[in-house]
């Protein structure tokens, strides 16, 4: 397993970090909308539409949706995430005694649309926008600190909750997950943020900012960790797919992301260091 898990990175590293890194705004929309479209793939799954016609057709679905958006200034897609995500945590918190208010097919479809189009739309507003912060300008510097942001929040929180993680967070979903966990991931998190600020050049006021929003963005994606988790234990698979060997599905990598992906965004945009408008 161990080696499965290692080819496969390796070999998705380089594609992965040319696609976000080396593309123009134009490429990076098609091959993230690329990936998003197998994650809806994976999506159509969890959702109940097991026949691949469908899943397909979900799949086609949400690009169709992507691709009207293209050209949009839709920040307004933003503002709906951060409510979703508000709302997600009702639905984490009381599973699985509501779950028959949200298990139907139609429901957990219109789910995919709301957890996967933010995610699309808030990192093509990082890469195209207008973006200034402290001493940079540099809109990959943007992308890659909020995927490590993710990953400074799965480390602390790994080490913290082997060491202090006896109060669970949600057993009922994720049963691995611990309080400890969680405060040892947004701990590392500020840290991390503080370090960069400085490292930038930033001044108090935008370290102070920084550090809320990176640790506010951190918080919300562990409840993509667990909507995810609660959207497969509902459905009773243990991984979203089995596209990357060693890895499960895409969107068992990047379930974090598509929660922490435009509340960033959107943190960034209302504290005035990203301009943005139609994302093209």
């Amino acid at each position: 397993m161990l080696k499965t898990r290692i080819i496969t990175a390796l070999i998705l590293a380089p594609i992965a970090i040319g696609g976000v890194f080396f593309l123009p705004p134009v490429g990076f929309a098609i091959f993230t909308a690329a990936l998003i479209a197998l994650g809806a793939w994976e999506w159509a799954n969890m959702a109940g539409l097991i026949e691949q016609p469908a899943r397909v057709g979900y799949s086609a679905a949400v690009l169709v949706v992507l691709a009207a958006l293209y050209t949009m200034t839709a920040q307004g897609v933003l503002w709906l995430a951060l409510l979703w995500w508000l709302a997600v945590f009702g639905l984490v918190a009381s599973y699985p005694k509501n779950s028959a208010r949200w298990g139907s097919v139609p429901a957990r479809a219109a789910m995919g649309l709301l957890v996967l189009v933010p995610a699309w739309v808030g990192l093509n507003y990082l890469r195209s926008g207008e973006f200034e912060f402290a001493l940079t300008d540099n809109n990959l510097l943007l992308i890659l600190y909020v995927f490590s942001l993710v990953w400074v929040a799965d480390i602390g929180a790994y080490f913290s909750g082997r060491k202090f993680g006896n109060a669970k967070l949600a057993p009922r979903v994720s049963p691995g997950k611990s309080w400890a966990g969680v405060w040892g991931g947004l701990a590392a998190v500020a840290v991390f943020a503080l370090v960069v600020s400085q490292t930038l050049g930033a001044g108090a006021g935008q370290s102070v900012a920084l550090i809320i929003i990176s640790v506010v963005t951190a918080a919300v994606s562990v409840l993509g960790d667990l909507f995810e988790s609660m959207l497969k234990r509902f459905r009773g698979i243990k991984d979203s797919s089995r596209l990357l060997p060693g890895h499960g599905g895409i969107m068992d990598r990047i379930d974090s992301l598509t929660a922490a992906i435009p509340i960033f965004t959107l943190l960034v945009i209302q504290f005035g260091w990203l301009n943005v408008g139609p994302i093209s």
